[in-house]
């Protein structure tokens, strides 16, 4: 796996790659996302961007495993009658815009990763909060599950509008952890199915998506044990401005090349 892994990179990028997907794990531990954020933004500074969706898949979908299963069978299968609309609709854009990533010219895809990066996470930092009233639910639920699909499909990551959607229907701590943990494991299926049909996820690059499992598990176990120690609010700021510096970096290269 090693091997095949460093077919497609030199030794000191895998060993980055391995840092980088140990950190979003252990922020995906503790705070319940923003891990394909990390992961993207950490492994487009220096893999073709290609290569890091690749990358990202097969973690992703292990993160979300792990953190429904902190839950329960029942919990979650209540969780997808009461938003299956808005989980149909973000599997179905993924799976779709998914087939256009490698189409996509390289400057322009750092762009389309970077900018949904710093204005989601200025977003959250500034602390700007909608509210979505009940007669509103099923529109906001197909618009916004549209939304965060198609930014999955095309970049991997369909967290954030997730997050300030459930903030907006003022959602309890608790059950948005759930309901996270259950829209990103269905998504990440989708982005799994999605990119298996594109071409992206090959008998190429699977074997360093697989390689990435390990740090991906370790880094999550560590944020689990420290999620109930950590001041939640300092933390989310702190990867909040990680995320704007490295998307901020993806919109330079975008932009100067």
């Amino acid at each position: 796996m090693l091997q095949d892994s460093l077919s497609l990179m030199p030794l000191w990028a895998f060993v980055a790659a391995v840092g980088v997907t140990l950190c979003a794990g252990f922020v995906k531990g503790a705070i319940g996302f923003a891990m394909p954020l990390i992961m993207i933004s950490g492994l487009s500074l220096f893999l073709d961007p290609l290569i890091a969706i690749a990358g990202i898949i097969l973690p992703i979908v292990l993160s979300n495993i792990l953190q429904v299963a902190r839950f329960g069978g029942a919990e979650a299968m209540a969780t997808i009658r009461q938003y299956w609309r808005y989980i149909l609709i973000v599997c179905v854009m993924i799976v779709i815009v998914a087939q256009f990533v490698t189409a996509v010219p390289t400057q322009l895809f750092y762009l389309i990763l970077g900018v949904p990066v710093v204005v989601l996470s200025v977003i959250q930092l500034m602390g700007v909060t909608f509210h979505i009233p009940q007669h509103r639910r099923r529109l906001a639920e197909w618009g916004i599950g549209a939304l965060s699909g198609a930014l999955g499909g095309m970049t991997g990551t369909w967290g954030p509008p997730t997050v300030l959607y459930l903030i907006a229907l003022e959602t309890p701590k608790a059950k948005q952890m759930l309901v996270q943990g259950v829209v990103y494991g269905l998504g990440s299926v989708s982005l799994l199915a999605g990119h298996l049909q594109s071409g992206v996820l090959n008998l190429t690059t699977a074997p360093f998506s697989a390689a990435l499992l390990i740090p991906a598990f370790l880094g999550m176990q560590v944020g689990f044990r420290l999620s109930d120690r950590l001041n939640p609010v300092v933390f989310r700021r702190a990867t909040l401005i990680v995320l704007i510096l490295a998307g901020a970096n993806l919109v330079r290269r975008g932009l100067m090349g």
